[in-house]
């Protein structure tokens, strides 16, 4: 059951320590939210597993990250990328 306080990692209780918990809580509503689709450029894209995400709106599916559609790896190749063509 979760509480207001430490949200979907309420169901651990009191164990494993409030840092633990509190990051455990924040990666799991970030990989629960909804994010912007890279082809129509809407809110539609859901995590479907580990790793693949889906369009709700363009149908879209494509790889990812685990917990988060683009990675920390990805945002620095876009950005080599993007000054490259400059």
């Amino acid at each position: 059951m979760a509480t207001k306080k430490v949200k979907s990692a309420g169901r651990y209780g009191i164990r494993y320590g409030k840092k633990i918990r509190d990051k455990t809580a924040a990666v799991e509503s970030n990989s629960r939210a909804v994010h912007k689709c890279p082809s129509c450029l809407k809110k539609g894209l859901k995590r479907q597993a580990a790793g693949i995400w889906q369009c709700r709106i363009c149908n879209l599916k494509l790889a990812g990250g685990a917990y988060s559609p683009k990675t920390s790896a990805t945002k620095i190749i876009e950005n080599a990328l993007a000054k490259k063509q400059d």
